[in-house]
């Protein structure tokens, strides 16, 4: 195994006891206390105080009619019935009222609180108020297929102008010193295809060698594939190297993972980008759904593969939103679910992963960089805890947070205010484009959307506290 010259000899030594199985590969349970140095005491105890996202003072920077939109959104997404019907129910809403009618409703509530805006100016608009916060901008075009959504060469070619131009805009503007953006592979692949690569990838392994000389042109031909198949893999292959060229030391893309029966071929193609973009820093980044049983296995074989082909390993870390589907087809099909039994395996899962991910960083900051995309507080104040004990910058960008746009304010702004990197994912478009992302988030969120109760319950004590202040202030 070639190992990369920017490894340190701790480095390997880490990785071949503690990661690939010798010694100490179990993490800390969830709830254990991690040991803290005395010195450290504290220290630790008043950042503790600071991360228990108690103190409403964080929506002080909202207007009143933002607390109002949120509080009326939050209460309709706490309606199991609405959350679990909302595709259906939006539909009807739009044929009755047309599609203006329906954009006047959806515009100023859910619209508005999820989503950027439409035009460039409305975007910008959102951006800047975010910036204001010490909030950064991880835009997301929001683009995707699933099985039987496939549009043709023409709709994936418009799709990859429309990644360009989120590269552009993600770049050109001064919202954020290291921006980010999103990427659905599924926007410029099909997911059939990616069906089929990752039933041959579970009898052959594609050489990525093979993958980065397709990007850049190569005529190859990949086993077990039609020819049709093949050209439009190939096809794929070189709009996916248009994105990494065009954001290669400029954005870092971070590659949505999707379902499990189409993730190893995502996951190939993105370590392939990797490979060819990523040799002087993480611009290409992954993402493990840590609900899967697999997940760890999965980022171990990932960061064995990142050194034997000497590239840095940007990764994006989450619990994962597909769920409920993936229950549902494992037991439609008699396949034994890939899904974690319990919250509790699902949370030693994603807290195992943060470990790993966290200690690699100490020992190498350049070469692996994470985003703890999440929006339970016990991981993020874990996560803050484990960089202060290993000593990472929490300024430094090899690790930062992230949550959703309009969700999890509480969290974004606290932990902003402590002076970390603090990412929300910003979907952008017209109200019908985003549309079918909206009620993907919703459904597949629903336990989040269902647990924001302290979110309102603070929302509720600013909105409180602002109205006393204007009777104080009128009498």
């Amino acid at each position: 195994m070639m190992t990369s010259p920017l490894l340190r000899p701790s480095l390997h030594h880490f990785l071949s006891l503690r990661l690939l199985g010798t010694a100490g590969t179990a993490a800390p349970r969830t709830g254990e206390r991690l040991a803290v140095a005395p010195s450290q005491g504290f220290a630790a105890d008043a950042l503790h105080a600071a991360l228990t996202f108690e103190d409403p003072s964080a929506f002080r920077v909202k207007s009143f009619g933002e607390l109002l939109r949120a509080l009326g959104v939050f209460q309709l997404c706490s309606v199991p019935v609405l959350v679990n019907n909302c595709g259906k129910l939006m539909s009807v809403a739009r044929t009755l009222l047309g599609k203006r009618g329906f954009a006047l409703l959806m515009r100023p509530s859910v619209y508005a609180q999820f989503v950027a805006g439409e035009s460039e100016g409305e975007i910008t608009h959102s951006m800047e108020k975010m910036s204001t916060l010490g909030l950064r901008p991880m835009l997301a075009v929001p683009i995707e297929e699933d099985l039987g959504e496939s549009t043709g060469e023409r709709r994936y070619n418009d799709n990859l102008a429309s990644m360009l131009e989120c590269v552009d805009m993600s770049h050109s503007n001064a919202w954020s010193k290291d921006p980010m953006m999103q990427l659905k592979i599924t926007a410029l692949l099909s997911p059939e295809l990616c069906v089929k690569l990752t039933t041959l990838l579970s009898e052959q392994q594609y050489d990525l060698d093979l993958l980065v000389r397709a990007m850049d042109g190569e005529p190859i031909s990949f086993p077990g594939l039609q020819e049709s198949e093949n050209t439009h893999f190939l096809c794929g292959l070189q709009r996916l190297n248009k994105v990494g060229e065009t954001s290669a030391n400029k954005v870092r893309v971070l590659v949505d993972a999707e379902y499990t029966y189409m993730n190893p071929a995502l996951s190939l193609v993105t370590m392939a980008m990797m490979k060819k973009f990523n040799q002087d820093g993480a611009w290409i980044w992954n993402t493990y759904q840590c609900y899967l049983k697999e997940s760890r296995s999965l980022l171990l074989e990932d960061v064995r593969l990142s050194i034997s082909e000497s590239f840095c390993l940007g990764v994006k870390l989450v619990r994962g939103a597909y769920m409920d589907k993936e229950r549902k087809l494992a037991n439609s099909e008699g396949w034994s679910e890939p899904v974690h039994e319990s919250w509790e395996h699902t949370n030693d899962s994603y807290n195992g992963s943060l470990d790993v991910l966290l200690e690699l960083i100490s020992r190498d900051p350049q070469r692996y960089r994470i985003i703890v995309a999440t929006h339970n507080e016990v991981s993020v104040r874990r996560a803050v805890q484990r960089m202060g004990e290993l000593g990472i910058d929490k300024d430094g960008g090899s690790v930062c947070f992230g949550q959703l746009l309009g969700m999890c304010d509480h969290v974004s702004l606290t932990l902003a205010q402590q002076g970390y990197l603090v990412y929300k994912s910003v979907p952008y478009g017209s109200v019908d484009s985003t549309l079918p992302y909206l009620v993907r988030r919703a459904q597949e969120n629903r336990t989040v959307l269902q647990g924001i109760r302290k979110e309102r319950d603070l929302l509720r004590l600013e909105l409180h506290r602002r109205l006393r202040q204007g009777l104080r202030q009128g009498s």
